[in-house]
């Protein structure tokens, strides 16, 4: 059962780890971005009652039909095979150019409130896939978990925008990721902190669940479409905010 959760979350760790163009040669500042996040085409971006046997929720896996296949997810699982088109190609761009992740608590594990030990750490085994340091948003202080790979979990009480000092400061130049879920993306773009995001729209609808725009005015808060690139199994868009928003 855990290596079959793994393997869900790992789908999901897309939407936890590119951007769909070069950085301009004079963007050279580290930004702020979300990137191959999966939602459906009603805009859910998991299902319903999330749990540790679901969680993604309720036919989320459906979400993510487009990266399974991918050369980077299968690498993720410990296979040397997948697809080289141009779903993986924005796969892999989802893993790339970040030097410190943000997750919320849902996206670290399924334990609610405070913390009752030390046991769990994250879905993914001793190797978690982020290998930077990936600050953890939660009501309920712990120390932070040193695991294999260069990932340190860091557990941030302070609210949406110290975790953002820390990873910004932890990332230097390179850029900081927001991951997920999609109650800590909506808190970063409702506050106007995230500068561009890459969504993985696939073909079907859920009804119900996670919905990642509800009472948001995305050209309200300055993005627009800059990129979209449709597949098979996904409709890739890149919104950007302008500077001047």
């Amino acid at each position: 059962m855990r290596c079959c959760r793994v393997e869900l979350v790992a789908s999901a760790f897309c939407s936890s780890l590119g951007s769909t163009r070069m950085r301009d040669a004079e963007d050279i500042m580290s930004r702020v971005r979300v990137a191959a996040f999966s939602l459906s085409a009603d805009g859910f971006g998991a299902g319903p009652d999330q749990s540790l046997q679901n969680p993604l929720g309720k036919r989320g896996t459906e979400l993510h039909e487009w990266f399974f296949p991918t050369r980077t997810f299968r690498t993720m699982i410990g296979k040397n095979d997948g697809s080289t088109d141009v779903d993986e190609r924005f796969a892999s761009a989802g893993n790339t150019g970040f030097g410190a992740f943000i997750l919320g608590r849902n996206m670290f594990g399924p334990v609610r409130g405070a913390w009752p030990n030390e046991d769990w750490k994250g879905w993914w085994g001793d190797n978690p896939p982020y290998h930077r340091p990936t600050f953890v948003l939660t009501h309920h202080a712990r120390d932070p978990i040193v695991m294999e790979g260069g990932t340190t979990f860091h557990f941030v009480t302070e609210g949406i925008e110290e975790a953002l000092r820390r990873a910004k400061e932890a990332a230097g130049d390179a850029d900081v990721k927001i991951g997920g879920g999609v109650s800590t993306v909506r808190q970063y773009l409702l506050a106007g902190l995230i500068d561009e995001m890459h969504f993985a729209i696939s073909p079907v609808v859920l009804g119900k669940g996670e919905a990642m725009f509800k009472d948001i005015d995305l050209p309200a808060l300055g993005f627009s479409v800059v990129d979209a690139v449709t597949t098979e199994k996904a409709m890739h868009l890149t919104l950007r905010k302008s500077p001047a928003s």
